[in-house]
């Protein structure tokens, strides 16, 4: 039996709220079961040099954990040195928003999006997409006129979840005992429409068939639909495609 008496393709309850801050344009505060991120999205009205001159935008996005967010207190990133799984995380968040936008017409801008982890309890990558992405809508709304129509920089929406395998039982949406104890874990990013960004699966001491990872990336979809339907939910008339 799974914690809370959940089942195999249940989700954590998810919840987003909008606007948490009010000096970021875009602020969401979203939660996963105990998994809580801040994400934010901040303008800058210039474009890494090797962007200068080309009338193109760009989106970059760091990640990373506060010292209170799991049991034991995490150190912070000291000197601009951060671990290498903020980094790998980090990368990913970026990638998985950039899929999505057409930066050619953002114009010499670069959206910033920051997600904190508060509290960790497994899946602190797929919350941070799944929050960045309404934060980042958010925020592209405050440039209402400066920029084409919205529906033209998005051409679909993101969002991410966790599968595994533990005991031969494929689960949906792991917290962290179930992630730790898993045989398989394998995160998935995927658009609105059903494309996928990325795959990112691993056996821990343990292999998968291709029988198990289709059904697995069967159960990443429901996910994923449920997420999508909160993300519009939540934004309402501001859902851009």
């Amino acid at each position: 039996m799974r914690p809370h008496n959940r089942q195999p393709d249940q989700l954590r309850p998810l919840r987003f709220k909008r606007r948490y801050t009010r000096q970021a344009p875009g602020s969401v505060l979203v939660r996963m079961g105990r998994t809580t991120v801040l994400c934010t999205c901040c303008i800058e009205a210039s474009v890494p040099p090797f962007l200068v001159g080309k009338g193109k935008g760009w989106m970059s996005a760091e990640y990373g954990m506060l010292p209170g967010s799991t049991n034991t207190r995490k150190a912070r990133d000291k000197a601009g040195k951060v671990d290498g799984r903020s980094v790998e995380i980090q990368r990913l968040i970026g990638r998985s928003l950039r899929a999505i936008f057409n930066l050619d017409k953002l114009g010499e801008r670069t959206l910033w999006v920051d997600c904190d982890v508060l509290e960790a309890d497994g899946g602190t990558r797929t919350a941070s997409i799944n929050g960045a992405f309404v934060a980042v809508i958010d925020a592209l709304h405050s440039l209402k006129g400066k920029i084409p129509p919205i529906g033209e920089i998005v051409r679909d929406s993101v969002a991410a979840i966790s599968v595994g395998l533990l005991d031969d039982v494929e689960l949906l949406d792991l917290e962290y005992v179930e992630d730790r104890d898993a045989d398989v874990d394998l995160n998935l990013v995927m658009t609105g429409s059903g494309q996928f960004i990325e795959v990112q699966g691993t056996g821990e001491e343990a292999t998968f068939s291709r029988s198990q990872l289709d059904r697995l990336l069967k159960l990443g979809k429901v996910g994923i639909d449920k997420i999508t339907a909160e993300q519009k939910k939540v934004l309402g008339l501001l859902w851009p495609t």
